[in-house]
């Protein structure tokens, strides 16, 4: 029960910075190509680079034990290149449709629907012959039989590299935009109490990046308490409510009553109630319903997604926000694949049709 709560609680500070920040890697990405805009992709970095300097310092006080996904080269490129195109479709990533969720949006619940149906036949159903297929066929790893990073690739302590990579970047970052001016941090208006700055301002970029990368640090020690040594996660989280809600199974063992719900699942849960708090108390909770055919879209981009982050091990989150930080090689290709899949999927969606109706 104290992991279920653990899990409870990490995600509704996650779900709570996600609705007040509108953090969606679907946007960040999408929005490169679509406006030449890169607000929520910095918040992405800022994240990552907290969390990759934030983990490191954690497994040098040995709070944490650093886990980075193992290179799957076949799973990463078609799951990360599925779940690319699933979550324009849906028009969020896994984590955008579960807080969206929490705001009241039909449309991403009707994705979260596809999403867990997906994964459950993914990970343990008709299709879980391609997961096992790709994943077992393209798996690379040490001779030691460790995960590659980019640090035992070039013979060095993960730890050490993670930390240097993690001031480095920051520090070139914060140069180069002291040397230009149009990437300052604009907070806009600036709100009339801090009161006001959380609950009822949406975020800055740098706020959210903040924000996100606390959560994810905190998620690490506490998911590892709860015997799932890796920091936030999101698909797992929703397969496990979907097995709990078709068969939810009780085990007495040592007089210790456990459920079917794990810790990830109750995050995701968590993170729907965070969203739901955050957005009632800004007053933009609401219910609403895009007509069908985008329902029908939606649900089948959840499908996609889900289909694709079985396959790679890994979604936006298990990947990007949580893999990368540790410098995982098989997280790096899954969230560059990701990406590109994002943009051939937006290209196709928007940028050809407004290209041809400029013609």
């Amino acid at each position: 029960m104290t992991a279920i709560l653990s899990g409870l609680v990490v995600g509704v500070l996650f779900g709570f910075a996600l609705q007040r920040g509108r953090f969606c890697m679907n946007s960040a990405f999408r929005d490169i190509v679509l406006a030449k805009e890169y607000t929520l992709f910095k918040a992405v970095s800022a994240a990552i680079l907290l969390e990759m300097v934030g983990f490191s310092i954690l497994a040098m006080t040995g709070v944490i034990a650093l886990n980075p996904k193992p290179l799957m080269w076949g799973a990463n490129v078609v799951g990360g290149l599925v779940f690319g195109v699933g979550m324009v479709l849906a028009g969020g990533c896994a984590s955008g449709i579960t807080y969206r969720a929490g705001e009241g949006m039909v449309g991403a619940m009707v994705a979260i629907l596809g999403f867990g149906l997906g994964g459950l036949m993914t990970a343990t159903g008709l299709l879980s012959p391609i997961s096992k297929y790709l994943q077992s066929n393209t798996k690379v790893m040490t001779a030691e039989g460790s995960s590659l990073t980019l640090a035992n690739i070039i013979g060095v302590d993960l730890k050490i590299l993670m930390l240097v990579l993690g001031i480095l970047i920051t520090i070139i970052w914060i140069v180069v935009a002291m040397r230009n001016k149009s990437n300052e941090v604009d907070f806009g208006e600036k709100p009339k109490s801090l009161g006001e700055a959380i609950f009822k301002k949406g975020w800055g970029w740098l706020p959210t990046g903040i924000a996100i990368g606390v959560v994810g640090m905190l998620s690490f020690p506490l998911s590892a308490a709860a015997g799932r040594n890796y920091p936030l996660g999101i698909t797992g989280g929703w397969i496990n409510i979907f097995q709990s809600l078709i068969k939810w199974q009780s085990v007495v063992e040592e007089q210790v009553k456990t459920t079917a719900l794990n810790w990830e699942g109750a995050e995701v849960l968590g993170i729907v109630l965070g969203a739901l708090v955050a957005a009632f108390i800004a007053g933009e909770y609401s219910i609403r319903a895009p007509e069908p055919k985008i329902l029908l879209q939606t649900f089948l981009g959840g499908l996609l997604m889900a289909f694709g982050a079985v396959i790679s091990s890994g979604c936006n989150i298990g990947h990007i926000l949580s893999g990368v930080p540790q410098l995982s090689i098989g997280s790096i290709l899954g969230g560059i694949s990701i990406v590109l899949g994002g943009w051939i999927m937006a290209y196709f969606m928007f940028v050809r049709p407004m290209q041809a109706a400029g013609d």
